[in-house]
């Protein structure tokens, strides 16, 4: 896998870490959630469009916890650890600081993600930190589209429209 890539997949997956919420036990005492995420960025400008998938296991919650990341084949490709004003990541080629997870993701993808929102949509639920619009599979809030439709299935899909656009994919082993 290429280094941004495993960067990019890194940061995203790092976004999918908050499944365990806001309300979960300290990071090393949280249980391991795991599932499989796909991530699609399209091309724009001079940048080439980015595609990754992987397993991921992970624990804790916004704050502080850890993910890990593995090819189909069980092989680590890469391992975020992070707490307030910190996040580290080490994709075997050594271990690099970042101030968040937001700025991991900066440096991964040249642009930041909506971290705080993620544990509450990928339990279901807008993010209280902004206005939301209902939609008949979802919602809509901070200029993504939150499918929810096969949640009970263990699917949740984001979806953002602005160049370049992002389409994440999340396979949850247990549903919440």
């Amino acid at each position: 896998m290429r280094p941004r890539a495993a960067a990019l997949l890194a940061a995203l997956a790092g976004l999918a870490f908050m499944l365990a919420g806001c309300a979960t036990p300290a990071p090393d005492e949280a249980p391991w959630t795991s599932g499989r995420l796909s991530v699609r960025i399209d091309a724009d400008g001079e940048r080439a469009a980015q595609s990754v998938s992987a397993a991921f296991e992970l624990r804790g919650d916004g704050h502080g916890g850890e993910l890990r990341l593995n090819s189909p084949l069980g092989t680590r490709m890469a391992t975020a650890r992070w707490a307030p004003g910190r996040a580290l990541l080490d994709d075997g080629r050594g271990e690099r600081a970042y101030d968040s997870l937001a700025a991991l993701s900066q440096q991964a993808l040249g642009e930041a993600l909506p971290l705080e929102a993620l544990p509450d949509w990928l339990a279901g639920r807008p993010w209280a930190g902004a206005p939301h619009e209902a939609a008949a599979t979802g919602f809509a809030q901070l200029g993504w589209q939150v499918d929810l439709s096969r949640r009970a299935e263990g699917w949740i899909a984001l979806h953002r429209a602005r160049p370049p656009a992002v389409r994440v994919r999340v396979k949850l082993d247990d549903t919440p």
